[in-house]
């Protein structure tokens, strides 16, 4: 008989691992002393050892690991969960190389420029919004300034009367010919009312986020850089990008927080997505 200790020694295995698979069934000792509780196994039972760890290495849940062990699990299933879990090993595959390729991009960064970009950008998700909102068309990006507060203003005015209705602001840009769009309210989930419009931004699967700190005067030089590194990814603007005004309520926005937000995909013309105006 083995002890619990050379026999995880032998199967390099922990202790803990082997208490646990022991309480599932995967694995039950050749003997347990009643009175002191220790766990003796048999050296026959390493075959066994090794195999839940190859199959725990394959990435096989517990549940699968003893229906295969049991022989419950014929070939056909087992090719399928193999399928499966190569899938779940490319797709890591991709997101780790991904992730190479922007550590050695960062380190060429800092390597030839000495310093780091001011905007710091994640990819995430973009949930749908629901807004009370008003959209205005502006001719360039001189009057973006003057236009996308007082819409906000408008939307207030109509709304800000129902308790708890201001939630927080947001605004879409969408570029067109003549100009850009600009659709800017709150997130609202109360009803209809005269005077502003409810509209629906739609879920994204994928943008390229980053923090804007301060005056919304250099808010353009953020936006070049996340727009910067967006392309430095090999990837494009696919959609209108928002504006989410996370904190707006000083009079000077020296403390405004402002979370920029591109939505992304991996190929297709640049020209058909928008950029905000600088």
């Amino acid at each position: 008989m083995l002890s619990i200790g050379a026999f995880a020694q032998i199967g390099q295995v922990t202790h803990r691992m082997l208490r646990h698979w022991d309480t599932a069934g995967l694995l039950v000792p050749a003997h347990v002393d009643e009175r002191s509780g220790y766990r003796s196994y048999d050296p026959s039972q390493l075959a066994r050892l090794h195999r839940i760890v190859a199959l725990r290495q394959l990435g096989f849940g517990l549940d699968d690991v003893a229906q295969i062990l049991d022989g419950g699990v014929d070939a056909e299933r087992i090719a399928s969960l193999l399928r499966e879990r190569r899938a779940e090993v490319e797709r890591e595959h991709r997101i780790a190389a991904a992730r190479l390729v922007d550590v050695e991009r960062r380190l060429h960064l800092i390597e030839s420029e000495k310093h780091m970009r001011e905007i710091e950008i994640v990819r995430k998700p973009l949930p749908a919004l629901r807004l009370a909102a008003r959209r205005r068309l502006v001719a360039d990006g001189a009057e973006m300034a003057e236009a996308v507060g007082p819409t906000f203003d408008a939307v207030a005015a109509v709304i800000g009367g129902e308790r708890g209705a201001l939630d927080t602001p947001v605004a879409q840009y969408a570029a067109r010919e003549d100009g850009t769009e600009v659709v800017a309210g709150y997130v609202y989930t109360g009803p209809a009312r005269d005077g502003v419009e409810i509209v629906e931004l739609p879920a994204v699967g994928e943008a390229v986020c980053g923090i804007h700190l301060g005056s919304m005067d250099r808010i353009g030089e953020s936006w070049q850089s996340v727009h910067a590194q967006i392309l430095d990814r090999g990837l494009v603007p696919s959609g209108p990008c928002r504006e989410l005004y996370v904190r707006a309520v000083s009079d000077d926005q020296a403390d405004w927080v402002t979370e920029l937000q591109q939505p992304v995909s991996a190929a297709g013309p640049i020209g058909s997505a928008p950029q905000r105006p600088a």
